[in-house]
Formats: C-alpha cells, structure tokens, sequence
C-alpha cells in the first residue's frame, strides 16, 4: 500500500490528507446528528405536562433549550407564547435557522473533498502524462520503464482521487438529506405547539 502511495507522486498528500478529513468529518456527523440527539421523543408531550401543570417558567424553558435542537426551536415558541402568532412565528423561524447551521456544520467542507479529490486526481493525470511526453521525448519509445512510471503515477492519483471522492460526496448527499428530513420534523412540531399556544391564549368562549 505504501509502495502504491509513493508511486502516485506528491499528489498523493492533499488527496490522503482529505480523506483523513472526510473520514473525520463522517464520523462526527454521525454522532452529531442522531436522531435521539437532534429529535428526542416525548420533548413537545413533556411541554404540554408542564403547561397543564403551569410549569412553563423561565427555568424549564432553558431547560428545554439545552436539551436538543428540537428544544430549541419549541424553546423560541414558548419564550414568545403570550405574544401575537407572527412575533412567535418569527421567533421560531429566527431560531430554526440557527439551528440548521449547527447541523449542517462541516458539510460544506466535506462537499468540497467530494468537489476537489477527482481534481487533484485529474491534476496527477496531467502530470504523469507530461512526463510520459516528457520521457519520450528525452529517450524515445524504447524504454518501457520510463513511460510506465508517468502512466503509473497518472492511474494511481486518479484512481485515488475517485476512490474518496464518490464515497464523500454521497455521505455529503445523506447528510444534507438528513438534515433536511429533521428541519420538517421540528416544523411540524414548532406548528403543533404554535396551534396549543393559540388554543390556550384564545379567549373561553370562542
């Protein structure tokens, strides 16, 4: 593997050194965006027993707000709960986008790898062409082992840059994905304590 590495020239470093990276990343988003961390059961039911039992103080709200993204936005809602529906609306929007910065956090970055890696690869192509050229030019055609080592180094930094390309880009793709799926679920929910506050707020009678 090693004796591969070194027979892709230097442009094996920034590819290896992304992938480090991309592997880092992946990790990191896998922990960061479970489904219990980001979206605990039970948070909008716990909500509703503390309104029943008129324990929606300022201490349970920043409660809530440490616990989980989702947290966060229902946090926003209740902070602004005896205010008209728009203030609370734009309160929970405000939060939501907070809140999708922090889960996309290095995502960015990991669809840059996916973007980079095959031109790094591309560029190692290039290189080990223009030695082949190169060698041919200095020795002719007749000695196999110049042309190989160009012909070497070109497949190896493309095959390389490939190789943490495509599995970056689709873990970019699934994550954003995730993202997406987990904004609409806290949506839904934050419209569904929205509705309550409205419920709770209108006057007996109506």
């Amino acid at each position: 593997m090693l004796e591969i590495v070194i027979a892709g020239g230097w442009l094996m470093v920034p590819i290896l050194l992304c992938s480090i990276i991309a592997v880092a990343i992946i990790i990191e988003r896998f922990v960061s965006l479970r489904g219990k961390r980001v979206l605990p059961t039970g948070v909008l039911g716990q909500v509703r027993h503390w309104a029943n039992q008129r324990e929606l103080d300022s201490q349970h709200i920043e409660q809530l707000r440490r616990s989980s993204p989702l947290g966060q936005v229902l946090a926003a809602a209740l902070v602004n709960r005896h205010r008209g529906r728009e203030v609370i609306k734009d309160a929970v929007e405000d939060t939501g986008r907070h809140v999708v910065h922090d889960l996309e956090r290095f995502l960015n970055t990991l669809g840059t790898i996916a973007g980079i890696t095959p031109l790094l690869g591309l560029l190692g192509t290039v290189i080990g062409m223009i030695k082949v050229f190169s060698a041919i030019m200095m020795h002719g055609v007749g000695d196999p082992t110049q042309l190989a080592g160009g012909i070497s180094e070109a497949l190896i930094t493309t095959a390389a840059g490939l190789t943490v390309a495509i599995p970056t880009f689709f873990f970019y793709r699934y994550f954003r994905g995730l993202v997406r799926s987990y904004v609409v679920q806290m949506e839904q929910q934050a419209i569904d304590l929205l509705h309550a506050i409205e419920h709770r707020n209108r006057p007996r009678g109506q």
